[in-house]
Order: structure tokens, then sequence, then C-alpha cells
């Protein structure tokens, strides 16, 4: 199977950090929002297309930007929300990192659906501390997940951690944050 991590457009908690990343549920800005309407010239959405979206809203955002009018499989799926990278036994979730809550969701994304059948701990808190160990079991669940819904093109607009986590899962090879995508930045895997 051929999947494609996307990065998010750019966000306002990266405009100047530390501060900004306390910030709740960032939007994209307007760099972002060009860089999530680029992605439908490089990636142009058929009806057997799917994509999983992280609940948060700057990952929602692109998603809606770039698959606007387009009726492929759009997903919301916490087990691609924001991870830690590299993981930390001590590290916390940052206010711009948590998991915006299902019903906010629904109000402002109402076009995409929602993997509701997950537990309501990751529905809560996310894959973002989760021990390696665990999220191994976890991703590769997914993974085997995402190769059945197969039918096109698999997409996952998710973040640099979460999107690093994965292709480190994938390929049994150790990466570094020098390994993160720019902002709006993508990768093509095979699994």
């Amino acid at each position: 199977m051929n999947l494609t991590f996307i990065r998010h457009g750019q966000g306002i908690h990266t405009l100047n950090p530390p501060d900004s990343l306390r910030i709740k549920n960032p939007s994209l800005t307007q760099k972002g929002i060009g860089q999530a309407k680029l992605l439908r010239r490089q990636f142009p959405l058929s009806k057997n297309d799917f994509i999983i979206i992280s609940p948060t809203r700057r990952t929602l955002q692109t998603a809606l930007i770039w698959s606007n009018d387009t009726q492929c499989r759009k997903i919301i799926d916490p087990r691609v929300s924001p991870r830690m990278f590299p993981q930390k036994t001590e590290g916390l979730t940052l206010p711009c990192d948590e998991i915006m809550e299902i019903e906010d969701i629904r109000n402002e994304f109402p076009i995409f659906a929602l993997d509701e059948h997950l537990s309501t701990e990751l529905w809560t808190n996310g894959i973002n501390t989760m021990p390696d160990r665990e999220f191994e079991v976890l991703g590769e669940r997914f993974l085997g997940w995402c190769k059945q819904q197969s039918k096109g093109n698999v997409y996952i607009v998710s973040h640099d951690g979460t999107i690093t986590s994965y292709r480190q899962l994938i390929s049994n090879r150790l990466f570094t944050r020098d390994d993160f995508l720019d902002d709006g930045g993508w990768i093509n895997v095979l699994y």
C-alpha cells in the first residue's frame, strides 16, 4: 500500500514559540492556507481516495481546503493525532497539541466523519505521550486498518512528530527531528 503523509499547513502556534505553543486549537496562518491550496494541484483527489485526518483544527482546516468539493472518503482519527518525537516519558501535551472536543469538531467540520468506535481515552489523550511500545502496537493495527480501507490513494494529514513516528515504525529505521517535514510538506511511504 502506498501512503502519503501530509503535514498540515503552517499554524499560528509556530509563529512566536515558546509562548505561541500555549495556544489551544491553533488555526492555520495565511501562509498555511496557501500551503493547503497548493495540495489541490499536487494531489488532485478522486472519489476512490481516502483521507485520514488528525483531530486538530490546523489539520482539519488543511484537509478541508485541500479536499473542497471532492467526494472522497474523509475520516478524523486520533491515531494520527499529535505525537511527541522523540518520545519523552516525562513529556506533557502542549495546549497546541491537544485534540479538539468531538462536539466542537462536529460543529466546525460537519462534512468529515469521525472514527468513533475507538476508545474514549484515545479520543481524549491521543497518542502524544503514549509509550513507544504501546504506540507500535496501535500503529501496526492502524496501518493494517488503512490497508483494508484502501481502494485508491490513502492520505494522512497529520503532524511532524506523528509522521516521523509512523515512518520509523514502517521502515524500522531510526529518525531524528531533522527528518521532520516542513509545513505543508509530504512524503510517500510504501507499507
